[in-house]
C-alpha cells in the first residue's frame, strides 16, 4: 500500500492492514464491518445521484421531495420544519426550495390561516418525479440485493436496524448536520 499514491482507494484489506499497523488495538472484524458500511453508503449515494441527475434533479432536491411525501397528503410542510427534518440550515433549505419551485416540483405560498407562515407543497410534477426516482431506486436496490435469499435479506435488515437504533440512541441529534461540525 505504500506506493498507492494515485486516486484509487485502497482495498478493504489494505485499509485494515494499515490501520492495524498504526493502531494495534484495532479489531479487524469490527473495522471490516464499519468500513464496508461506509463504502457501501458512499457508492449507493453516487448511484442514487446518477439516477436523480438523469431525472433532472439532485440528491438534495430528492431529499426535499421525499420529506414532503413522507409528511402525507396533501404533502405540505413549512420551510423551517423541512430544514429541521433534513438537518439543514434555513439558507440551505431556501436554496433547495427555490430550485424545486423554479422546476415546478413544489410551490411556496403564504399559509392562508397565518399569513406570516410559508407553506411548501409538492406539485403533481413533483410527486411524479418522486415516483420515477422510487422506481429507479427499486430496480437498483433489487439488483444490489439479488444474491441474498429472502431469509438473508430479513436477517440483514434486522441487524442493520439494530445498529441504526444503537447509533440513534447514542447520537439522537445526528440525523442531520451538527452545529459543531458545520
Amino acid at each position: 500500500m505504500g506506493d498507492n499514491t494515485g486516486d484509487s482507494e485502497p482495498t478493504l484489506e489494505e485499509q485494515i492492514a494499515a490501520y492495524q499497523r498504526e493502531f494495534q488495538d484495532l479489531d479487524p472484524q469490527v473495522e471490516q464491518i464499519v468500513s464496508t458500511l461506509g463504502r457501501l453508503n458512499r457508492r449507493m449515494n453516487v448511484a442514487y445521484g446518477r439516477q436523480t441527475a438523469n431525472l433532472g434533479i439532485t440528491n438534495a432536491e430528492w431529499e426535499v421531495l421525499k420529506a414532503l411525501v413522507l409528511s402525507g397528503a396533501p404533502y405540505r410542510m413549512g420551510p423551517g420544519d423541512l430544514a429541521k427534518r433534513l438537518g439543514l440550515t434555513p439558507a440551505a433549505m431556501t436554496h433547495r426550495i427555490d430550485r424545486l419551485v423554479t422546476e415546478g416540483l413544489a410551490t411556496r405560498d403564504r399559509d392562508e390561516s397565518n399569513r406570516v407562515r410559508v407553506i411548501v407543497e409538492l406539485t403533481k410534477e413533483g410527486r411524479d418525479k418522486w415516483l420515477e426516482a422510487m422506481r429507479l431506486a427499486a430496480v437498483f436496490e433489487e439488483d444490489l440485493l439479488q444474491d441474498l435469499s429472502s431469509e438473508e435479506r430479513g436477517a440483514l435488515g434486522e441487524v442493520l436496524t439494530r445498529l441504526l437504533r444503537r447509533v440513534e440512541h447514542a447520537q439522537p441529534d445526528a440525523g442531520g448536520r451538527l452545529k459543531d461540525l458545520d
